[in-house]
């Protein structure tokens, strides 16, 4: 990839800015973004990524349509008050060549998703970036167009990006020192000509509201269907999805859809007669992973037809109301759970798993979690009662012999069914008491970083004007 003007091209890789970038052909935007099968599963990537910026300081992302100023065709939004890129990481997100490494706790990063989740919605896509680090601000534009691309006859993938910084001693945004003016001015040039904006105060005039750090996403000339509609529609209800993609969310930040707050809904308080079932699965004595599934029925059952399981991977909604067992007959109908699954992995889309032996594993048990249920829970809904064996005590640490996994099935017999019921209870109380807190504190985090951010900036100005008005006593 290439940040600077035209030049020639070389048989493979090239040297810019002093980095060995691989030639994608532009051709290559289209396939590597038809892994999100689902508009909005491309959404949901740009949005863990300003997720994963509440530990940057981020208290918000906004997700809207606004009118392209150019040509008044709709555009989409997506923007965060996240701790923001330099120049150096806004290379990283635009970059193909670029790979992400895996975090224990990110869910998404401005890497490859960035790329697929962008093209996936539309043409072309702007992006506006502004990042405060060690008293030095920075702002960032990038451009990734494939209407500027295949217009102009590029045989790779050519980013144009212009870059600023703040000079405290003389109080203006200047042409960032790294680059130079002639690299400035030709990447200038292509925005202009090919973003929605035809000047560089309009330009700049997109970080008035972003405020000390964060970043803007404009995706324009969105994709429409067969049919000629926009594929992108707001009108089908997304807060649904968007209120129940991730399972926690502090209660600082918040998803704003069009205008509208997202309420955060945590699908377990949607369950009846709720059980907390411990999954550990071994192989040869060594523990594979550990979850805790809740599951329950839903609170409309059985006047609904809705059952499975939503399991999430770190913290993100990969599968929602997820079929484990056949539903031809009523065994297990309106049987649903929710679990956090971070023992297996997710597809690069993060719309289902890798289809490995451990995901396997996980889905035998939960058909199993299911029908047990089931079996003993099915009167409490209007079904006819299942007959089974009253077995006395607590089954723990049971072996399954057919999948060598160490599990702790639902207890069985009306009494021990009913003092689980009440353990169940308590730990789910002990659960949300250890939620609100763990909010608290990082609410407490959030305030103090913010705080900082501001006293840093209040000591840039007033550092600033120390130095003015020496420079000025000199000239007296």
């Amino acid at each position: 990839m290439e940040f600077s003007d035209r030049h020639p091209i070389p048989s493979s890789e090239d040297v810019v800015d002093g980095r060995n970038y691989l030639h994608v052909h532009p051709m290559f935007l289209h396939p590597n973004a038809t892994s999100h099968q689902w508009a909005f599963g491309a959404i949901a990537e740009l949005l863990d990524s300003a997720v994963d910026e509440i530990q940057n300081g981020a208290t918000f992302v906004i997700v809207d349509i606004i009118s392209n100023p150019r040509d008044g065709s709709p555009t989409l939004l997506i923007q965060d008050d996240g701790g923001g890129m330099d120049p150096e990481a806004m290379r990283h997100c635009m970059n193909f060549v670029y790979s992400d490494k895996k975090s224990t706790s990110s869910i998404g990063q401005y890497g490859n998703g960035f790329k697929a989740s962008t093209m996936r919605l539309g043409a072309d896509v702007i992006v506006f970036s502004r990042h405060l680090h060690n008293s030095t601000l920075t702002q960032s534009i990038g451009l990734l167009s494939y209407t500027f691309l295949s217009r102009t006859g590029y045989d790779s993938i050519v980013v144009p990006m212009v870059d600023y910084e703040f000079n405290s001693v003389s109080g203006k945004l200047e042409i960032h020192p790294r680059f130079g003016k002639e690299h400035y001015m030709s990447n200038l040039s292509m925005l202009l000509q090919w973003s929605p904006y035809s000047t560089e105060a309009e330009l700049l005039q997109q970080f008035d509201d972003i405020g000390p750090h964060g970043t803007k996403i404009i995706i324009y000339n969105l994709w429409f269907n067969d049919d000629g509609n926009a594929e992108l529609d707001f009108e089908r209800d997304p807060e649904v999805y968007l209120s129940i993609l991730y399972l926690r969310l502090p209660e600082t930040f918040r998803i704003i859809l069009r205008g509208r707050l997202v309420e955060h809904h945590n699908l377990a308080n949607d369950l009846k007669f709720s059980q907390f079932i411990l999954y550990k699965p071994r192989r040869g004595g060594v523990k594979e992973g550990e979850v805790i599934t809740t599951i329950g029925f839903i609170k409309e059952a059985p006047h609904v037809n809705v059952h499975g399981f939503s399991v999430y991977h770190k913290n993100r909604l990969i599968l929602p109301f997820w079929p484990v067992v056949s539903y031809s007959s009523n065994r297990g109908r309106g049987v649903a759970g929710v679990l956090e699954a971070n023992f297996v992995e997710p597809t690069r889309n993060k719309q289902g798993f890798e289809i490995t032996s451990l995901f396997q594993k996980l889905k035998a048990r939960l058909k199993e979690m299911t029908w047990e249920y089931w079996d003993y829970h099915c009167g409490l809904i209007g079904y006819d009662a299942v007959e089974r064996p009253r077995v006395r005590g607590l089954l723990v640490n049971s072996v399954d012999a057919e999948h060598g996994l160490e599990t702790e099935p639902v207890i069985t017999g009306e009494p021990e069914a009913s003092n689980l019921m009440q353990v169940n209870r308590k730990f789910k109380q002990k659960c949300q008491d250890y939620e609100r807190k763990e909010e608290n504190y990082t609410k407490v985090v959030l305030k103090l970083k913010k705080e900082l951010t501001q006293v840093n900036c209040e000591y840039q100005r007033l550092l600033a004007l120390d130095i003015i008005k020496e420079e000025e006593n000199v000239k007296v």
